[in-house]
């Protein structure tokens, strides 16, 4: 219980910043988002499912790679947090700048090509580990997770937690946005919610390259 105690903060808090990240629509939700609205429900639901499988193939490669690099390099550790402090910045100015935009989010809709459900499966797949981006938010997130000697289980428990919340947040989107209420919804809420993410991520790129060790 004590070692749980020790860790726990830090597992949550990169719960958080992934669950925050996607509620900042990125390449993959934008897709899933149009491709909801234009080609339907099960359309959507197909490419969710690739993008959450994406999701976790950049989260175990991350956890992987971090583990092994700081296990050679204990330095390295402080460098992983100052990248992943920056990057975290640079999403909260993204996220402010966005808020005061007038322009509404911007989904793309896939073309139908085959129209299979495993087609939009693969393609969803495609998008999310081709995204430059991934690579960076994971090193943030993990980063935040990951505290010095912490246990393999603790990467584990990070894996699959975010995997699940990937999977369910990502069919959420593809549901919800094959109604048009919840399109209307979003947009006017759309600013409200970019300050949020803003908030939360400078909050969080400031903690990450605050922390010592």
């Amino acid at each position: 219980m004590d070692s749980l105690s020790l860790y726990l903060p830090g597992i949550l808090l990169a719960y958080g910043a992934f669950f925050i990240g996607i509620a900042s629509p990125g390449p993959n939700v934008l897709a899933v988002i149009g491709t909801s609205m234009s080609l339907g429900r099960k359309s959507g639901i197909a490419l969710a499912l690739g993008a959450a499988g994406g999701s976790f193939c950049w989260a175990l490669l991350t956890v992987i790679g971090l583990s092994a690099l700081i296990g050679a390099y204990a330095s390295a550790l402080l460098v992983i947090k100052i990248l992943g402090g920056c990057y975290l910045l640079w999403l909260a100015f993204k996220a402010f700048r966005s808020a005061a935009a007038k322009h509404d989010i911007q989904a793309k809709s896939l073309a139908p090509g085959t129209g299979s459900f495993g087609g939009f499966f693969l393609r969803g797949l495609i998008i999310q580990m081709t995204n430059p981006k991934a690579a960076l938010s994971w090193i943030a997130i993990i980063s935040l997770g990951l505290a010095p000697g912490a246990p393999l289980w603790v990467g584990a428990v990070i894996v699959l937690g975010t995997a699940v919340l990937s999977v369910l947040l990502h069919l959420l989107y593809a549901v919800a946005f094959s109604t048009p209420l919840m399109v209307v919804l979003y947009s006017k809420a759309r600013r409200t919610i970019q300050m949020a993410l803003g908030v939360f991520f400078a909050a969080a790129g400031v903690k990450l390259l605050l922390s010592r060790g």
